[in-house]
């Protein structure tokens, strides 16, 4: 597989407010891990090879289980997610599937058991967030890898 285009070869400044949004979230009081689950569970879903390398990596670096990372494709089958996370992942994969799929009132009610309206606004843009990110990588065909822990901070 060849690149087809690197972040350095687009126009400057175009992924600045996708990065000024991963800074709103590190400040936004939600779990890092549970970003790192939604961040990893959406690049599943969407098959993005670059997203899943850092993603799996930050998430072993803040401490996350490799058991639980080899599940999440399975994570309505396992007992290793909390009552909160799975309501997360329902919602992940429901607003990551639009196109397919509705965003229930169930799914939503679930997740309003566990989250404030605040904190599903911001558990929504970290989903919409690494689906952007998603599709950049796969249109661009980013070559996974090479990725560092913190190398974005």
């Amino acid at each position: 597989m060849e690149q087809r285009i690197a972040f350095s070869d687009a126009n400057k400044g175009i992924f600045d407010g996708l990065f000024k949004t991963e800074m709103h979230l590190k400040k936004s009081g939600l779990d890092p891990k549970l970003l790192e689950l939604i961040k990893t569970r959406v690049s599943q879903i969407n098959g993005c090879a670059y997203c899943l390398d850092m993603h799996w990596k930050d998430a072993i670096a803040m401490g996350e289980t490799e058991q639980r990372l080899y599940s999440l494709p399975a994570w309505k089958e396992c007992p290793y997610y909390t009552e909160a996370e799975r309501a997360v992942l329902a919602y992940a994969e429901a607003v990551t599937k639009i196109p397919q799929q509705d965003v229930t009132d169930e799914v939503f009610n679930t997740l309003s058991k566990h989250y404030n309206k605040a904190e599903i606004a911001d558990i929504t843009l970290a989903i919409t967030s690494i689906n952007t990110w998603n599709r950049f990588n796969v249109a661009f065909r980013t070559i996974p890898g090479d990725y560092k822990v913190g190398q974005f901070n």
